[in-house]
């Protein structure tokens, strides 16, 4: 297939050809800024908020991602609204749109995936990708070592437990947990007196 046909498929969700040259060079131009994202010092924090302006497709106010970071396309398909924290290691399988509400935390080594392939393997061989937009609502926080698949999306505020595997839509305002991620319960009263089990919030 040629450039044009798989940029076509690349971006509606159909099987294609990740190596074409044109998509390769675009690429590595992206990975390109976020090698020398991850190589700013601490010290380098306005430097490092005019990059991710420059790398992400949209990034609001206050955000803050902790290097290093991983990404595809060096946050070019990637979308963050205000006040968003990433901590170490966040993952952005980013070769289709990863859209990020206001207000959600990422723990450690957490992987957002929009791409996957083919399971029949002759399909394998020929090194074929699809990829699905990922959706996280606003004020969604996500626990260290969790994955979330293609294609998912993660209502407003629900709390995503650590080492999770989302393989389907989490709804709004719930603990979600485990592999395959489930919903454990919803946000309620319980919430506003206890910060963490049996420990009442004394502020």
């Amino acid at each position: 297939m040629d450039a044009k046909e798989s940029r076509e498929r690349m971006e509606s969700g159909r099987i294609y050809q990740p190596n074409d040259d044109s998509i390769m060079e675009e690429q590595m131009k992206c990975l390109e800024k976020l090698w020398y994202f991850n190589n700013t010092k601490p010290s380098e924090m306005d430097k490092r908020n005019e990059m991710l302006k420059e790398m992400f497709g949209d990034i609001g106010e206050n955000c803050y991602i902790e290097p290093p970071l991983h990404s595809n396309w060096g946050g070019k398909n990637t979308h963050l609204g205000n006040n968003v924290y990433a901590n170490f290691n966040l993952t952005l399988v980013d070769d289709a749109h990863i859209y990020i509400g206001d207000g959600c935390m990422f723990a450690p080594n957490v992987i957002l995936a929009t791409a996957g392939h083919p399971i029949d393997p002759d399909l394998r061989r020929e090194q074929l990708q699809f990829n699905l937009d990922i959706h996280i609502g606003n004020n969604v926080w996500i626990g260290a070592g969790a994955v979330v698949l293609p294609g998912v999306t993660i209502g407003d505020n629900s709390v995503i437990g650590a080492g999770s595997v989302v393989t389907k839509d989490i709804p709004a305002n719930v603990v979600a947990v485990g592999n395959p991620c489930r919903v454990l319960r919803e946000i309620g009263e319980h919430d506003k007196i206890y910060y963490y089990k049996d420990r009442k919030i004394d502020l």
